[in-house]
């Protein structure tokens, strides 16, 4: 029977025979939360004298606790399904645990746990920059391919496609690094909130590291938001917005995109609101690395030296042949453009 932090776990060595399980929940009770019964059956001999072998564990849900019993009760922390748990197993678990065993704070931990990760994702974050680099000194000569084309979509999607592939440019150079960091945000998503070592760990204002960091308890609730006010929430969400500020100025993206990509922060600062201080310190922590890595790239990507590259890159003489992923564009295209067109009577 599992709560978010603590288990009571009956082991038979030898096996149930059957058992029911049930967990009630009563919106109407106030002071509790949910009850829980079970009921056993174990194996009867008809013997004067019978021993049933058990043991009884209360305790934490701690990862490498419930793994020692060699039972998968480890399985009952919520690490997350797929590639995500094992992120957290083979790598941010391990981490965690031996800066831990510094007897440090786990503010401080936290902050060696994101730059050990930052460090680990760097040549990934890179290579989308240079690419995102690469894009912006092109965008230009794609905006003319899309004054020259308006509304033929097929001509102006060929057009840019060739304009890439003399340029020896990918369009989704930046996309696929991005896509590669994915897992490692999602699976600290699952890692802070199911973590007891932070529960009732103090770090500069947050009480508890464990849940949210309130600094202002509004005595009411705002649809959407909730009846208090989270300090690193909100410091995650102004980071955000200013790195989503920098992110449209740095790759010119369109008027749509652009308040779509404001509007997800927004939404967030109402979901983590409620969450881990843990977890919203993290992606403030990270933001801030992303804002230093930024300036950094700067100073070594010259884009006067990218577009001249570009520019040789161009001379260079075609073969002629399409990639597979040019191809399936140019079919997408053409495949919106007939639908477009007007239907004969």
């Amino acid at each position: 029977m599992k709560q978010q932090y603590f288990t009571p776990v009956l082991i038979s060595d030898a096996g149930f025979e059957k058992g029911e399980v049930a967990t009630l929940s009563d919106p109407t009770q106030m002071k509790v939360v949910k009850s829980m019964t079970a009921s056993m059956s174990i194996p009867y001999h008809h013997q004067e004298n019978e021993t049933y072998a058990m043991r009884f564990y209360f305790g934490p849900n701690h990862y490498q606790t419930l793994k020692k019993f060699d039972l998968l009760l480890e399985k009952q922390i919520p690490l997350g399904w797929g590639i995500f748990g094992w992120v957290n197993k083979f790598i941010v678990i391990p981490v965690f645990n031996f800066l831990a065993g510094f007897n440090m704070n786990y503010g401080i931990i936290i902050l060696l746990l994101t730059i050990f990760i930052k460090a680990l994702l760097l040549p990934l974050t890179f290579k989308s920059f240079k690419s995102t680099a690469k894009m912006k000194v092109l965008k230009p000569e794609i905006d003319e391919i899309n004054a020259q084309f308006g509304s033929d979509a097929v001509k102006k999607q060929q057009a840019t496609m060739a304009l890439y592939k003399k340029a020896g440019v990918n369009p989704l150079g930046g996309c696929f690094p991005m896509l590669l960091q994915m897992p490692i945000l999602i699976a600290l998503f699952r890692f802070f909130p199911a973590s007891i070592e932070l529960r009732q760990q103090s770090f500069l204002w947050a009480n508890d590291l464990s849940t949210y960091d309130s600094i202002w308890d509004f005595g009411f609730r705002v649809p959407g938001y909730g009846d208090h006010m989270s300090l690193f929430t909100l410091l995650m969400t102004i980071s955000t917005l200013i790195y989503t500020r920098m992110n449209s100025q740095l790759t010119g993206a369109n008027t749509q995109m652009k308040w779509i990509s404001y509007l997800m922060p927004i939404i967030f600062l109402g979901v983590f609101n409620d969450y881990s201080a843990g977890l919203s310190y993290y992606y403030f922590l990270a933001n801030m690395f992303t804002f230093g890595q930024t300036y950094l790239f700067k100073y070594f990507i010259d884009e006067k030296k990218i577009h001249a590259q570009i520019q040789e890159h161009r001379k260079k003489p075609s073969s002629g042949k399409k990639s597979n992923f040019q191809k399936r564009l140019e079919d997408m295209a053409k495949q919106r453009s007939q639908k477009q067109l007007p239907k004969k009577k």
